[in-house]
């Protein structure tokens, strides 16, 4: 019994190393910022829908640390210090990866030492020009052009064009109190699109909502966005 009991404590006393041991390690203290952009402008997407994946090389599990975009664009990351391989999945974002010089691919090489600032070039299918949003009443509406950059073998056209109305700051498909479309061929003139909605009664109430334009791009799952803007309403 007192064999047992020794065991016991032994054994006890060596789970409570191990957990000072696990609680010794450092935290990761550097950062990664920065943001997707287009010749220097960011991409807008929606809310936690497009990542890129950062690479240790060494490391025994094959697993990447996955970094969120935010929806203007940027992104931010607590790492240790160390070289990473930065890749975009090819089914992340409304763009496509542009080569780097180094890699000769599209994965970039990041030697983190410290506080970093990095912006991502990345080619957009599309971009939206010249946002403009206006009320009256209730009715928010929007009015923009779009610009075809990928002109190539590998252009796409567009599936449909959005506005979204939400009461936060989280304005996407998923993220709305209101929205409205129009289908890609039944655009007129890519440089004037104009799209309303009518903002439904919010609880409890507030004299604003935020407002965002979309397009859907055929056979790319994630949307580029307008910068979101706050409106005032009646």
């Amino acid at each position: 019994m007192k064999i047992k009991v020794c065991y016991i404590l032994w054994f006890a006393l060596s789970l409570g190393l191990a957990s000072c041991e696990l609680d010794n390690y450092e935290a990761p203290d550097s950062s990664l910022k920065g943001r997707i952009v287009y010749n220097g402008e960011p991409i807008n997407v929606g809310y936690d829908q497009v990542y890129f994946e950062l690479w240790e090389p060494g490391w025994q599990e094959k697993s990447p640390i996955n970094v969120v975009v935010d929806q203007d664009g940027s992104f931010s990351a607590l790492l240790f210090n160390a070289n990473y391989k930065l890749i975009i999945p090819a089914s992340q974002g409304p763009f496509i990866s542009n080569p780097n010089d180094a890699t000769q691919s599209d994965t970039i090489l990041v030697n983190l030492n410290g506080n970093q600032t990095l912006d991502i070039e990345v080619t957009p299918y599309y971009m939206i020009r010249n946002p403009q949003f206006s009320v009256s009443g209730r009715t928010v509406s929007a009015n923009f052009g779009l610009e075809k950059i990928i002109t190539d073998a590998n252009a796409k056209d567009v599936e449909r064009v959005s506005l979204y109305v939400n009461k936060t700051y989280f304005v996407d498909l998923g993220n709305n109190i209101a929205a409205t479309n129009i289908n890609g061929g039944d655009i007129a003139d890519m440089n004037n699109i104009s799209l309303s909605v009518e903002a439904p009664a919010i609880t409890p109430a507030q004299n604003y909502v935020f407002a965002r334009v979309g397009v859907k791009i055929s056979g790319v799952e994630d949307m580029i966005f307008s910068p979101i803007e706050k409106v005032q309403i009646q």
